[in-house]
């Protein structure tokens, strides 16, 4: 008979509404540990062992609550390095806003498209991410409160909601103290709440979280910040658009509509000016389109999404990827054929 004792992963719902799931890896022998955290947490992101991580003992758990639509957890765990990779992203449907909450340790070694590293010498206290997008990044030994965010309270703060992606916020800056403080209060009680105060108690914390945000950015506050938003949403639409048009270019939209060149630059600084904007909106949808029209050629998608040849198309790819295109479009074929 074995001696192993179980992992712990319980499912109990609340009798006020509010579904809770436990799951720990204390059960399991210190070498299958970390296997096991990534593969508990695999549905959403990738766990990026060593080798010499995986011969360390490794502890983790995670308290998950739910309700209605909102998604709010509570984890505990040693150093992870975690990834979101395109090819992942382009084989699921997972789509969530999030925000992590450091209460103890932090995040540092964002890497991202638009954002090469972190190189702040601290690591962030809180990290924003949009799981439609790419990223890996080092997870100190930590205790994280997750919020999981509906996309349309992002929206009324951020016109571009996937422009809050990587964004971090340090100990030092403003509200920083006060979110963490109020998160901690939340992860306290929220056993002991009903299921409508626990969705007032989580929205609130996540439109405090967006506020903090939105002002780091200079998004909220004033009738400048709505007509930024405006004028970002007018070339938004402009692009998405025109987006598969070769000569679609930062010149053509800035004829096409007529808006300062100054002001359109800054709009788009947070993503690496414009044309940066342009290009990694043509090679998201090259990717998605790599693994969902299997059956056209790789020129074919690069020509259709407005590359004027194959080669400029493989090297921006490269470089947003790491991968030359068939490589990313076989690997993505694995993984949809492994579920």
């Amino acid at each position: 008979m074995s001696s192993r004792v179980p992992t712990v992963d319980v499912f109990r719902p609340f009798e006020h509404g509010i579904a809770h799931n436990h799951f720990s890896v204390q059960g399991e022998p210190p070498e299958r540990r970390l296997l096991a955290w990534r593969d508990r947490v695999g549905h959403l992101i990738d766990v990026v062992p060593s080798l010499s991580a995986l011969e360390k003992p490794f502890q983790a758990s995670i308290d998950r609550y739910a309700v209605n639509n909102l998604v709010f957890t509570d984890c505990r765990s040693d150093l992870l390095v975690l990834e979101r990779s395109q090819a992942r992203i382009s084989t699921d449907r997972v789509r969530d806003f999030v925000f992590h909450v450091f209460l103890e340790g932090g995040v540092e070694n964002v890497v991202t498209r638009t954002s090469q590293r972190d190189s702040t010498p601290a690591p962030a206290s809180i990290l924003a991410l949009d799981l439609n997008q790419a990223i890996r990044m080092q997870r100190q030994a930590c205790r994280v409160v997750t919020f999981f965010v509906p996309g349309e309270l992002v929206q009324k703060v951020f016109p571009d909601p996937e422009a809050i992606h990587g964004r971090m916020l340090h100990a030092s800056m403003p509200l920083v103290t006060l979110i963490t403080e109020h998160v901690a209060a939340l992860s306290g009680r929220i056993a002991s709440l009903s299921a409508a105060e626990a969705d007032g108690a989580i929205r609130e914390a996540a439109e405090l979280l967006v506020a903090a945000f939105g002002r780091q950015a200079g998004l909220n506050g004033d009738t400048r910040a709505a007509a930024r938003a405006a004028m970002f949403a007018q070339v938004r639409r402009y692009i998405q658009a025109h987006l598969t048009e070769s000569d679609l270019s930062p010149e053509s939209v800035l004829n096409a509509l007529a808006l300062p060149r100054p002001t359109l630059y800054r709009l788009f600084q947070h993503e690496g000016g414009l044309g940066a904007y342009i290009r990694n909106l043509r090679l998201r949808r090259a990717a998605d389109e790599l693994v969902r029209y299997s059956h056209v050629t790789v020129i074919e998608i690069a020509y259709g999404l407005g590359f004027k040849s194959a080669s400029d198309f493989t090297r921006a790819f490269r470089r947003a990827y790491d991968m030359a295109p068939q490589d990313f479009r076989a690997l993505a074929s694995r993984r949809l054929q492994s579920r």
